[in-house]
């Protein structure tokens, strides 16, 4: 693809997508190299192709705990970045719980960050008004996305699953429904893990 073609693409994401701002910041240092491929919202990656991601961040509820995508080695793990001033991530939050709650005992973790609320107090209340149960990392400068080289940060909300090996399996550019997530992660879960044969 293109300079331009792909710098159309962005422009495509963010028209597409619900709370995206102009926050741009550069992104550096990477094992997981994103490309949007013709404004897709929905990206796919097949096996051989997925590059491995670990994140880590300050516990949204316990500061000064770190919460990593590494405490949750051999599962599947679903990267949330919302904002509880984010509409659609409102709508999103409820869909998440139903995943998580569906799948935490077939090696499913959600782990969200949420990202440029300058205050733990509204997504703290956010989540317990929600009785959202899943972890999140507190971010409001999104540093713990720096790993993400290319990926579109200003893009909230978004969804980013890992396989068991955490790799990047699959990329989502918009609001989701339980019903779009559940057959990725079990798919997912269902994998064999290749460290364990």
């Amino acid at each position: 693809m293109g300079r331009r073609a792909a710098a159309l693409a962005a422009v495509a994401l963010l028209v597409l997508t619900g709370c995206s701002t102009g926050d741009d910041a550069v992104v550096a240092g990477s094992q997981f190299n994103f490309v949007a491929p013709e404004g897709k919202t929905t990206i796919r990656y097949d096996s051989a192709d997925r590059q491995s991601l670990e994140i880590s961040g300050e516990d949204l509820f316990n500061e000064g705990e770190t919460i990593s995508t590494a405490d949750y080695e051999g599962k599947v793990v679903v990267i949330n970045i919302w904002g509880q001033w984010c509409g659609p991530c409102r709508r999103e939050a409820p869909e998440l719980q139903q995943v998580y709650d569906k799948t935490k005992d077939d090696g499913v973790q959600v782990l969200g960050i949420d990202v440029r609320d300058h205050s733990r107090a509204a997504p703290q209340d956010f989540m317990r008004d929600r009785g959202l149960t899943y972890p999140s990392i507190y971010d409001p400068p999104g540093r713990s996305l720096l790993p993400l080289k290319g990926y579109p940060r200003n893009i909230v909300p978004s969804t980013i699953v890992l396989d068991k090996q955490h790799r990047v399996a699959v990329v989502f550019l918009k609001e989701l429904l339980a019903e779009d997530l559940l057959p990725v992660v079990r798919r997912l879960a269902d994998e064999p893990d290749a460290r364990r044969r």
